[in-house]
Order: structure tokens, then sequence, then C-alpha cells
């Protein structure tokens, strides 16, 4: 727990002083005020929604393995840990990926995970919670799906998509605070050369809606987390085989909930939370009749 705390600090940390640092040598420090125009408004909006989602991918592995403390295979100490090596090397092999490093992380829980920002040198952990209650053919298929992650480029993409996402946000918000911040003061006199965006309404009225606008931005990530997983399910069904891809997500069905991944790993744990608008998986039995209904394989 310690160490989780201190990484996600020194992540918060390193993503501060990245964007202090861009948008002071840019010249775009004040212009998430408005006070630029709208342009370096939207370009300053990007600096602050793209660099913490970066950041976080470029940070991804080594948090994973630091703040999960993974055990990484360097050389295999028993069959099962031989096993684990040689199946992923298969599976990269079949999705013409580099080798990733493999990984076993403490925990009673059933789950695994995928994460690095090149697919190329990325990191597939289990969960002894995983080994212990799996059979080979079930875990190989969650192998198969966390491969499929790292072959469709998936850690990329909801980087992407969530720097898009949080750009949008934090625009926005100031957007529409500009206009109800006018709206309330109105255009009265001395006013109308004052700029509303060095208000105390501006700054409050925007902070309200960065936190309203995050909530829903948040169901458009998750929505695109979720046709994601349906993507590895199937990338883990060509890999393993379809049986076994149900196999695997049929034994989830009979386990709890699993513990919270970390920060962005969370949307490439194998195990789901609940259905709504803002899980990052589907429901086990939606994902389960995907694959029976799909006749591609």
């Amino acid at each position: 727990m310690f160490k989780r705390m201190m990484l996600w600090a020194v992540t918060n940390i390193a993503v501060i002083a990245v964007i202090t640092i861009i948008l002071s040598v840019t010249g775009l420090g004040g212009a998430l005020n408005g006070g630029q125009g709208l342009l370096p408004m939207l370009l300053a909006a990007a600096v602050v929604g793209f660099t913490g989602s970066i950041i976080s991918l470029l940070m991804s592995k080594k948090m994973a393995i630091h703040g999960m403390g993974v055990h990484v295979i360097q050389q295999p100490e028993n069959q099962m840990e031989a096993w684990l090596v040689e199946t992923v090397r298969k599976q990269a092999e079949a999705a013409g990926i580099g080798m990733p490093d493999v990984g076993i992380f403490d925990s009673a829980d059933p789950n695994a995970f995928a994460t690095g920002a090149n697919k190329n040198a990325s990191l597939v952990a289990v969960s002894t919670g995983l080994l212990h209650n799996m059979n080979q053919d079930e875990v190989e298929a969650v192998l198969g799906h966390e491969i499929a992650h790292i072959a469709n480029g998936d850690m990329v993409t909801l980087t992407l998509i969530q720097g898009v996402v949080n750009t949008f946000v934090i625009f926005l918000s100031r957007i529409v605070a500009g206009i109800i911040t006018n709206a309330l003061q109105g255009n009265n006199d001395d006013d109308n050369d004052a700029p509303v965006e060095n208000s105390g309404t501006f700054f409050i009225v925007s902070f309200i809606l960065q936190i309203v606008f995050g909530f829903l931005a948040s169901m458009i990530v998750a929505w695109f987390s979720r046709q994601r997983e349906f993507r590895a399910d199937e990338g883990g069904a060509r890999l393993a085989g379809k049986s076994k891809m149900i196999g695997a997500l049929q034994a989830l069905q009979n386990q709890h909930a699993n513990e919270d991944l970390p920060g962005n790993l969370a949307a490439f744990g194998i195990s789901g939370k609940f259905t709504s608008l803002f899980s990052s998986h589907p429901p086990l039995e939606v994902r389960i009749e995907a694959l029976r209904s799909n006749q591609q394989f």
C-alpha cells in the first residue's frame, strides 16, 4: 500500500512539473483562463489533458511491477512458471508482437493484466489466485486475452481517448463557465472591459462544470474500454480456442469481484466489477454470449 501511494505521489508530481514546464515554455500559462483566446485555451487544455495520460502510460510497466509487487520471471523456477513463459511466447509469436515480460503477483483473487507503452516491450501478469483457481486451459485463455490487448494496441488507444476526453472536459468547462459568468454578471458599465475569467465566479463555475463534464466523460471512456474487452475476448479465443475462452469467463463468474488495479491498469484486468455505464468491462454473461454467437471462429 505504501509503495502504491508513493508511486501515485511521484507520478502526480511528475505530471504537474511537466505541465508547468510546457505551459511556461510555450507561453500558454494563462491561456486556460481564456485571456489569450480560444485556440490558445484549447492548446493549453490539450497539454493538461494529454500529459497525465501519456506519463501514466510511459510509467505503467514500472508502476505495475513495483506497485503490484509483480515478480517478473527471469528464469523459470518451476513447471508452472516455465509453462507460463512458453505459453506467452507462443501466443505472442502468433499475434505478431515481441515477447512480453511475464510476471506473477500475490493476490487471492483471480486477475490478470497487460500493460506497457510499447507492444513489443510489454508486461503480462497473472495473480496467484488465478493460477490456483483456474485450470491450465482457462489460464491459457486469460493469457490469450491479455496478449490480444497488447496486439490490439489497447493501452495506447485508451490513453489517446482519455487524453482527448480530458482536453474537451477542460476546454468546454471554461467555455460554458465564461458564458454563465457573463450571464450572471450582466453587461453593466465598468464590467464591460473586465475579463470575467479573472472573477471568482468563473473559477467556481468552471470547477463545478469540470467535475460534471468529467463524470459524463468517464462514461465515454468506459464505453470504449468495454468495446476493447469484446475484441480482446475474440483475440483470446483465436489464440487459445473459443471453448477455452468461454470456460475462463465462466470460471470468473464463480469468483468474487477482484481487487482494484491501479490507475490505467484497471482497464486491462480480465475481471470486471458490475454492470453500469461506468464499468470498464461488460458483464461476464454478455461477454460469454458474444463469443458463443460469433460465427467467425
